[in-house]
């Protein structure tokens, strides 16, 4: 069980419903789509380059050396 300080902050699990009910009363403003694609540019982009880095330079390390 969880500690009751953690539920009380947390709240109480919501339904799919009430979820469905929540998510349905968000109305995004013009440009918000456009906004959060940037976002997500934004935040992966560098991950993803990190990552390819490393994966090319271990490939380059074990097979042109």
């Amino acid at each position: 069980m969880l500690p009751e300080r953690f539920t009380r902050l947390v709240g109480k699990k919501k339904t799919q419903k009430e979820l469905d009910e929540h998510y349905d009363k968000i109305e995004l403003e013009k440009g918000d789509f456009f906004a959060m694609i940037i976002a997500a540019f934004i935040t992966f982009f560098p991950v993803l380059l990190i990552a390819m880095a490393v994966l090319f330079g271990a490939l380059w390390l074990l097979f042109l050396r």
